[in-house]
């Protein structure tokens, strides 16, 4: 719990996520119980490790998973600012969609990225996911303006 609350309260891991804002240690607890108990027909949430370390370096999950339409939205935080730049996001997100087509029979999983993410945006494009549109302007970030970037990837697009 310790480690998920240090990455939750981390300003360069939080401004990543959609509502950037410092947790108290029971408000991750909370996430942490409420995505333990979730069910697989809504949810699944993944812890990833490092092989080598086998330490503990983020989390990622498929949320609002419909299994009549075969969708879900697909997120990642890599809380291990040490290990940015390595090729875990994009190998994570790969890992997910395989684990979203071939075992949940899904056909397209989305995701909603900050335009200045642009290191999320390359891992998410190596893994498949292609951007399907844009927010203009819709994410305030130090007093600017930033697009919301929407991406999806398809069972097809990956194959």
């Amino acid at each position: 719990m310790p480690l998920y609350h240090r990455w939750f309260n981390d300003w360069a891991v939080m401004e990543t996520m959609e509502d950037p804002a410092p947790e108290r240690l029971d408000d991750t607890e909370r996430w942490f119980d409420r995505n333990g108990r979730a069910d697989v027909r809504d949810q699944v949430t993944f812890t990833l490790y490092e092989r080598e370390a086998s330490r503990p370096i983020g989390v990622t999950s498929l949320q609002q998973i419909d299994h009549l339409h075969r969708t879900a939205m697909f997120s990642i935080v890599i809380g291990e600012r040490a290990v940015w730049g390595r090729g875990y996001g994009t190998e994570a997100t790969r890992l997910v969609l395989g684990y979203a087509f071939g075992r949940l029979n899904l056909h397209s999983v989305r995701l909603t990225v900050r335009a200045y993410n642009e290191r999320a945006i390359a891992a998410y494009r190596r893994a498949g996911f292609r951007e399907i549109g844009r927010w203009r302007q819709a994410h305030r970030r130090g007093g600017e303006a930033h697009d919301l970037v929407f991406m999806d990837c398809l069972a097809t697009d990956t194959t």
